[in-house]
């Protein structure tokens, strides 16, 4: 007898299908009045760490419009937070910029161009150069060459060079209505000053 035969044409089951509408279970909201289910949490607050109120999603909304994130914090440390918030926690104000005393060295990235590794090159060198000079004793010619212009030993070479123009309008003969009488000292300062530029201190 298969599926499809005819004693089995027509046979359909008397057993009426009962359909149970279950009513939503769980915790009741914790809102005063409120007879509904509750499945959102919200925190108590300030020393109930891990408590929990339960309310219905309506509720929970009206909770948190109202609730204080910061009651364990400070009026100060409210501000500040607010403070560092409005400008990404960095300063904005205050900040100073001070002038290179010397001209910045031309970029260590590779351009390419042999013009621009050379004039790394020779920066460096002249900086090494600086660096030695200062390092080192003076020779006797060079301490006598700062003596005869006037100027101490750690003298920069902007105060050299402007100590020598200084000497050259003093002792020129031209400014001494034609006396050659400082003409010496004037022939001294010139070599000093030569000295010291041959041995880059200017």
């Amino acid at each position: 007898m298969t599926a499809d035969s005819k004693i089995f044409v027509g046979l359909k089951s008397t057993r009426k299908k009962t359909t149970t509408r279950t009513e939503p279970s769980g915790p009741k909201c914790h809102w005063d009045g409120c007879e509904r289910i509750g499945h959102h949490r919200a925190p108590v607050g300030q020393e109930g760490e891990g408590l929990f109120f339960i309310f219905c999603l309506e509720h929970v909304k009206e909770y948190n419009k109202g609730y204080n994130y910061s009651s364990a914090l400070s009026s100060p440390e409210v501000a500040r937070y607010q403070k560092e918030a409005a400008v990404g926690g960095r300063r904005s104000l205050g900040s100073v910029f001070t002038q290179p005393e010397e001209a910045p060295l031309p970029s260590t990235a590779r351009s390419g161009s042999a013009k621009t590794i050379n004039a790394r090159k020779s920066a460096e060198r002249v900086q090494a150069h600086k660096v030695e000079l200062q390092k080192r004793k003076l020779r006797v010619l060079e301490a006598r060459a700062f003596e005869t212009l006037g100027l101490s030993e750690d003298a920069t070479p902007e105060e050299i060079r402007r100590r020598y123009k200084e000497r050259l309008k003093q002792l020129h003969p031209d400014a001494n209505n034609g006396s050659r009488a400082s003409e010496a000292q004037l022939k001294a300062s010139i070599e000093a000053h030569k000295l010291l530029k041959l041995n880059g201190f200017c």
